[in-house]
């Protein structure tokens, strides 16, 4: 009897103990600030891509879709850390009545993440490397905008790896060159590159460049020659080898495109068809005197006056008398985008929607957007598709085919369609 009664007085000793721990853990718990059992939010997420480093020369563009973990790829893992602008985030020492709103904004953010969830993956993604700049969601943005951006931008880069895999596959295994990089401009604040491509906005977004770099107040303060001859942005081929390196692995690296004959034509009309002190004494004379028979002194004197159709013969001609210019060159010639890859495509088509979708990732001051001023001979009508149609026109079915042929890596790179049926 004695240890029988030994053995329940244990057993209630070890059971008051478990009740008395369990009680104090549950006080303790209950005693804690909610706020500090969550993760705290920050205002953006940290975007970093990293290049494979060759054994020599510089970082090569992988051919394989998840080399990289590109800024829109990048989006959808990131939507469920932002919040909508003017939306305060919660933090330890706010009062509990914000508690509230922080749990509405932790169930909007779950429904937006099962929403992007369900969206294709353009590539495969990689893990965080190393740390990078912020970015914020477009303000103001409807969340099913903010995903069409995003999507956009999944597709315009899967198209773009597919056409460098399919015919530029030799281009995974080069080392980027100074030469590469020679039309990409630097701005250091924001941590962007932007590769120049001449006739798809590309004076309005050194403005804009420019703005962010502090160097001007405003987009509309900077005139012509400033953008195009002054030296105030710096190209990336001015930078060392290291230089080189950091800002390609570590900057959110940018170019926009246009629609290859609409960007030839704009070219045209504004090198040839105006005074040029340029253009028309070194393009001109040469087209002039190679391909127009009976030519006047005065046209071979001056340069001035040249006909699309001799333009388009000069373009064409594989030993044509003057060298090929940025103004119509290849875009995958000016940017490499089959050995650099570039975190953002956009277009000149949807430039508004691109350009301010691009300044809310990167963080851009919110009075900064793109500039919708026309930088050159602003009375005349810019170039449209119907334009350029009347431009080809003059052209014979075969020239039409062979300009084709000349631009079809952009055409195909950049999913722009044929611009006449008659094209194969």
């Amino acid at each position: 009897m004695t240890l029988h009664a030994g053995t329940m007085r244990l057993a209630c000793m070890f059971s008051s103990i478990l009740l008395f721990g369990a009680a104090g853990l549950l006080l303790f718990i209950s005693l804690q600030d909610p706020t500090e059992l969550t993760p705290q939010q920050v205002s953006g997420v940290k975007f970093n891509v990293r290049l494979q480093q060759p054994h020599n020369g510089f970082p090569l563009r992988s051919s394989q879709d998840g080399d990289f973990k590109t800024l829109t790829e990048r989006v959808a893992q990131d939507l469920s850390s932002r919040t909508p602008r003017g939306l305060n985030l919660l933090v330890p020492d706010q009062s509990q009545a914000h508690l509230n709103t922080g749990a509405r904004l932790r169930l909007r953010q779950r429904r937006r993440r099962l929403l992007i969830k369900k969206m294709p993956a353009a590539g495969a993604i990689l893990a965080n490397s190393s740390a990078g700049p912020f970015f914020r969601p477009a303000p103001q943005a409807p969340d099913g905008h903010w995903v069409s951006l995003h999507q956009r931008q999944q597709e315009r880069k899967q198209v773009m790896r597919e056409a460098c895999a399919k015919y530029r596959s030799s281009s995974s295994r080069r080392a980027v060159t100074p030469r590469h990089v020679s039309r990409i401009f630097v701005e250091d604040r924001h941590r962007v590159l932007y590769c120049e491509v001449p006739k798809a906005g590309c004076s309005n977004w050194k403005r804009v460049l420019m703005v962010l770099a502090g160097l001007a107040s405003s987009t509309a303060d900077i005139h012509h020659n400033t953008v195009h001859y002054g030296s105030a942005l710096k190209r990336l081929d001015t930078f060392d080898r290291q230089g080189i390196l950091h800002r390609l692995s570590t900057y959110t690296k940018m170019l926009f495109v246009r629609e290859p004959f609409e960007r030839l034509v704009s070219a045209f009309r504004d090198k040839f068809e105006h005074p040029n002190s340029y253009y028309h004494p070194v393009f001109g004379k040469a087209i002039l005197a190679r391909y127009r028979a009976n030519a006047s002194r005065e046209a071979l004197r001056t340069g001035s006056g040249v006909r699309f159709p001799e333009f388009v013969q000069y373009l064409l001609d594989v030993h044509r008398p003057v060298g090929m210019d940025i103004h119509w060159d290849h875009v995958s010639r000016l940017c490499s985008p089959c050995l650099i890859d570039y975190d953002f495509v956009g277009k000149f088509e949807s430039m508004e929607d691109d350009a301010n979708f691009f300044l809310s990732l990167i963080h851009a001051p919110q009075n900064l957007t793109f500039p919708r001023f026309k930088d050159r001979h602003s009375q005349e009508a810019r170039t449209t598709a119907r334009i350029t149609r009347q431009y080809f026109a003059q052209l014979s079915v075969p020239q039409r085919q062979r300009a084709y042929d000349f631009y079809y890596m952009d055409y195909l790179m950049f999913n722009y369609s044929k611009p006449f049926v008659d094209l194969y």
